[in-house]
């Protein structure tokens, strides 16, 4: 490079170089080169001597500030400054010092390169100004030669371009770490995808349109082939995501998103990129734009990216298939019982004022598992989704149990009209044809919790009830109902405590021979005194001891406790009474029934022939067959068998015949109006039945002389009933058959 030799300054005119440098220029990119100086030929001097100096492939662009002040409006303008060639002494003595301050403290510009030039070297000390004012170099005008003078640009601006390319690095990566924190978020296979290209977009900083690509078999609902699907997309006019490539009407873009796809590896053009992903068999394709060509740096950052997002596509598809499991009913494709339970939790905090939520419970369900397989149960549950996914209003679905759906929808197309239609249709499930009815229970959004689980109970309280209607087998949600169900638990709680501290009693209401008056037998009735020592009804407390299964431990107590009764009146000469005990249907369901009053008889020694088990018709007809069978197991040692409330019920006639009998109990209904004229039909039906069938009839409910008198017109054999004694403790029906005896 040679200079001009007209120059005033002579330190500037000395060419010490070896040779030239010839380096490949930039037409358009320049590094900018700020020269402060007060005097106007320092400038001119400066800019000859570097005028075809050309740094790392960039020729120089100069900015001229002659005071202090003015430097430091021109750097607050030009951001892009990377080099400050720098007189210290100008307006004032310090005026270059302060300048430094500016750049450094005020502008906060720790990579602008500064030179710092003096006429003056005593006045400024260079290990000081260097130490106290991070400067990058400092001479004295007398010993900058040229070829010095373009060393120190030389090295200046390279010293710029690697703190810039660090700088840049660790900007990028720190974008990666952030982007990648963010996307750790994202679980769902869109958002993340979604994601992916949002923080590509960032980390680039270029405005630019991208398609994340990939099959959408097991990613896109309802996608069954190999066809590329639009994952996520940012830019572009029309909306791809979900659809097949080819909607973006693009042959180029598709044609090398199958390249990429197919060769595994990425495709660079002029001004696009095709990216390929792959790791434990899950494969993908970003497409993305330029609007400028990325730098070594860029390339390097991106090739970083794509290794944790890699591995981030595999993982979310990880966390796909376990949310599919923890959340998805994979017989139906529906969410399960705990999505059904977060569904009910936006339900309830987020929903609408007309939305309601529902459970459907299918009818006999398990009859169609027992008779036709379970094979055809299945494909039974899968049409039912099926219809279900067909309600209007985009209600929600979900598989809540074996048989049980949920459904979450607005109360104007989620009614028990619209459910009801839904199944008057058979379902089709393989090559049956099944008619199949449901309940259903119903909880509107005003009525739900605040918790998706007391949502669920609330709606499951109203199917119960659902399921016990005869008639319309729909419910929905009160608050009374949850009321009812806290008390029923309560004292349920509380008949457990008290019969396991023996406040539970066995009464006796006396039996009567009709012609005679004499004690034939008493029934065993049980009493339950509070702590406090009020009584509690039996009809609340035997449903509720049905209900709970306690009834199973309170029975076998009341058996044992009527043979103790029985050997009790023996020791007391009282030999032909009978104790009659009422036994429920969870007894006979108990396999250990049958020897549970074997055992009771066995303890005590008694004769089977003095205890009698007292069935209702209503129990028969539950499971006759369980009960029949353990009658006659019974009958064969020598219990007797008494049926109660005949004629109340619907039982069948051949039932009846099978029945190990010995009495039939005339229930009350037909007695309070016997003795009037033309109210004693079917009581006297039932006793010429019984005397049909060799079996004595025993009337309960006896309250006035008038109706005893009826029933011995009739010829009925036996009663009992308030007219002759109210149910006793069992000391006092000792005393009561004492004083019986004595009258008699």
């Amino acid at each position: 490079m040679q200079v001009s030799e007209n120059s005033h300054d002579d330190f500037l005119f000395i060419d010490d170089s070896d040779e030239e440098e010839i380096l490949e220029c930039s037409e358009t990119e320049t590094w900018k080169v700020l020269i402060v100086d007060d005097d106007p030929e320092i400038h001119s001097v400066t800019q000859l001597a570097l005028s075809d100096l050309i740094v790392l492939g960039r020729r120089l662009e100069y900015f001229h500030a002659y005071s202090g002040q003015e430097a430091c409006q021109l750097l607050k303008d030009n951001a892009d400054i990377v080099l400050v060639l720098l007189d210290v002494v100008m307006e004032t003595d310090d005026a270059g010092l302060k300048v430094v301050k500016y750049i450094r403290e005020v502008l906060e510009r720790h990579d602008i390169r500064l030179v710092l030039r003096t006429g003056q070297p005593g006045y400024a000390p260079e290990e000081s100004v260097i130490k106290e004012y991070d400067i990058n170099d400092y001479k004295t005008k007398t010993e900058l030669t040229r070829r010095k003078l373009v060393t120190t640009v030389y090295a200046a601006i390279r010293s710029y371009q690697q703190i810039e390319s660090v700088t840049q690095g660790r900007q990028g990566l720190e974008k990666i770490v952030s982007g990648a924190s963010s996307l750790l978020e994202l679980h769902s296979i869109a958002e993340y995808c979604q994601g992916t290209l949002k923080q590509l977009t960032y980390l680039l900083d270029q405005d630019i349109n991208c398609l994340f690509c990939a099959r959408g078999q097991g990613i896109i609902e309802n996608a069954d082939d190999l066809s590329f699907y639009v994952i996520a997309q940012q830019g572009f006019s029309s909306q791809a995501v979900n659809q097949k490539l080819e909607t973006i009407e693009n042959v180029q873009i598709s044609s090398q998103v199958k390249s990429c796809f197919t060769q595994k590896a990425h495709i660079y053009c002029d001004n696009s990129l095709y990216l390929y992903l792959a790791r434990g068999g899950y494969r993908a394709v970003i497409y993305l734009t330029l609007t400028q060509s990325l730098n070594d740096i860029q390339k390097q950052l991106l090739d970083v990216f794509l290794t944790g997002i890699t591995i981030g596509y595999e993982n979310v598809h990880l966390f796909q298939k376990l949310n599919n499991a923890a959340y998805k009913d994979l017989l139906t494709n529906l969410p399960n019982r705990l999505a059904f339970v977060n569904m009910l939790e936006t339900f309830a905090k987020d929903g609408l004022d007309n939305d309601v939520a529902a459970l459907i419970d299918l009818k006999h369900f398990s009859d169609v598992n027992d008779a036709l397989g379970q094979d055809v149960g299945n494909k039974l549950l899968t049409a039912v989704a099926q219809r279900l996914n067909n309600l209007s209003c985009n209600c929600k679905i979900a598989r809540v149990g074996a048989d049980v759906f949920g459904v979450i929808g607005t109360d104007t197309c989620l009614t028990p009209e619209v459910l009801i239609k839904l199944f008057e249709q058979p379902f089709t499930a393989g090559e049956q044809n099944l008619p199949i009815n449901a309940s259903f229970g119903f909880c509107s959004k005003e009525d739900a919790n605040s918790s998706g689980v007391k949502v669920l109970n609330q709606i499951n309280i109203a199917l119960n009830l659902a399921k016990k209607k005869r008639l319309a087998h729909f419910a929905y949600y009160n608050p009374e109902m949850e009321d009812e169900t806290q008390w029923r638990l309560n004292m349920i709680r509380e008949l457990r405590n008290d019969f396991a501290e023996n406040r539970l009693e066995v009464w006796y209401q006396p039996q009567l021979a009709l012609n005679s008056g004499k004690v034939i037998g008493a029934e065993a009735l049980l009493r339950w005194r509070t702590i406090e020592g009020n009584f509690i009804s039996p009809a609340v407390f035997i449903p509720l001891a049905e209900y709970s299964g306690l009834i199973i431990e309170i029975g076998d107590w009341v058996v044992n406790q009527a043979c103790s009764q029985i050997k009790t009146l023996e020791k007391n000469a009282f030999n032909n009474v009978t104790i009659s005990v009422n036994v429920s249907i969870p007894q006979f369901r108990n396999s250990n029934f049958v020897d549970a009053v074997l055992n009771a008889i066995q303890k005590y020694e008694v004769l089977p022939s003095k205890l009698e088990l007292e069935i209702t018709e209503s129990i028969l007809m539950d499971d006759p067959q369980v009960v029949i069978d353990a009658l006659v197991e019974l009958k064969k040692v020598g219990i007797s068998i008494a049926l109660d409330d005949f004629g109340t019920g619907f039982s069948s006639m051949s039932y009846l015949q099978k029945l190990p009998l010995d009495r039939l109990k005339v229930d009350r209904a037909f007695i309070t109006d016997i003795a009037k004229e033309g109210q004693s039909i079917i009581a006297e039906t039932i006793i010429n039945l019984g005397k049909k069938m060799n079996l004595k009839v025993i009337a309960e409910g006896i309250e006035e002389i008038t109706q005893q008198t009826r029933l011995v017109e009739l010829g009925c054999d036996e009663v009992q009933g308030f007219y002759y004694a109210k149910p006793m403790p069992a000391d006092q029906f000792l005393q009561f058959l004492e004083n019986k005896q004595t009258k008699l």
